[in-house]
């Protein structure tokens, strides 16, 4: 049966009132940019090529291109920890630059160095937050201060012991494993005695020497040094188990409290860019992470993909900035 003619206008006035608020909704969604991009967008990374910073960008470009209609080319300025390219970034007037950042640039280094020459809050718009990672607390096979077959209360008890006989390595002052070792110290009573190297790998090979006792590694180079038989694994240092090394317990599974450590990475632009383009990056650009390819890649390079909102960025930032803060004050750390 068809319907009454007044039930056909009911139902063409509901279709109509659906439309609108659909296109209401895809313009919400998709804010309009005319004119933008008009030249091709800039990603800036503070990092060399192949750094792990470099490969996250690199993985967006040619989707986020694709995407904008324009290509995308990644620029690495190097130097002062990422430093030199966040403020290239925070500088840029041109409307079509972005960065692409470690915590480290938006939460750290204004707190340990008031000379940093950008502000992370004011100069900065948050985008997304692109991926995460835990650390894993690694130490040598073969220990003598370590009953055999220990695990993280009883290797976290044998380091309250050794007192500040025990060291561990890091990649430097004011590194996420840097605060984040002191904040594990003052949440569990150790004193290992922080001694910085180059990067990672010399950290490894240090603790494979005997010179360290232990240290936070990436997943990824913790893994590996642990297939082969050289180091020993003791708790990742998310707040529950990561899908990183998903064999690995948490540290608060050992009973460590109010302890959560990650590294991230995270796309900004500078504050100057209109919010217009701001919000259709950040839409883009979530989409992108999630998307199951890039998904896929990131995993890859060591990341549990995120793809948040600007609002989720800022709240991370805000979170980590107020917990390093918290440690660098009550630890009394300072910049070298």
């Amino acid at each position: 049966m068809f319907p009454h003619p007044l039930a056909r206008r009911g139902l063409l006035a509901l279709a109509l009132a659906s439309a609108c608020g659909a296109a209401m909704a895809q313009k919400d969604a998709a804010p309009a940019t005319p004119g933008w991009p008009a030249k091709p967008l800039r990603i800036i990374v503070g990092f060399p090529p192949g750094s792990s910073p470099d490969l996250t960008a690199r993985t967006f470009s040619e989707p986020l291109s694709q995407a904008l209609g324009q290509p995308v080319v990644v620029e690495n300025k190097v130097g002062a920890g990422g430093n030199i390219g966040a403020d290239a970034v925070a500088k840029a007037q041109d409307g079509h630059t972005i960065g692409l950042f470690i915590n480290g640039n938006l939460t750290i280094a204004k707190l340990l160095n008031a000379h940093v020459p950008y502000d992370p809050v004011k100069d900065f718009a948050p985008l997304s937050l692109i991926g995460v990672s835990p650390l894993v607390l690694t130490a040598p096979v073969n220990q003598p201060d370590v009953p055999a077959g220990a695990d993280a209360r009883a290797f976290l008890q044998a380091a309250r012991t050794a007192g500040d006989r025990w060291s561990y390595g890091t990649p430097g002052v004011g590194t996420v494993g840097h605060l984040g070792t002191e904040l594990l110290k003052a949440r569990t009573g150790i004193a290992p005695v922080h001694v910085p190297y180059p990067g990672y790998p010399q950290v490894a090979t240090a603790m494979l020497g005997g010179q360290l006792q232990m240290a936070l590694l990436p997943p990824a180079l913790a893994q590996a040094q642990a297939r082969a038989g050289k180091l020993r694994l003791i708790g990742v240092t998310s707040a529950g188990r990561s899908t990183l090394a998903p064999e690995v317990p948490s540290l608060a599974e050992a009973g460590v409290r109010d302890f959560q450590l990650e590294i991230w990475n995270a796309f900004a632009a500078p504050a100057s860019m209109p919010a217009p383009v701001r919000a259709r990056l950040s839409r883009v650009i979530g989409e992108i992470a999630r998307s199951p390819e890039v998904r896929a890649k990131l995993f890859q390079q060591g990341w549990q993909a995120i793809g948040s909102s600007a609002e989720g960025l800022a709240n991370r930032i805000q979170a980590d900035t107020a917990t390093m803060s918290r440690v660098i004050r009550e630890q009394g750390i300072r910049a070298e």
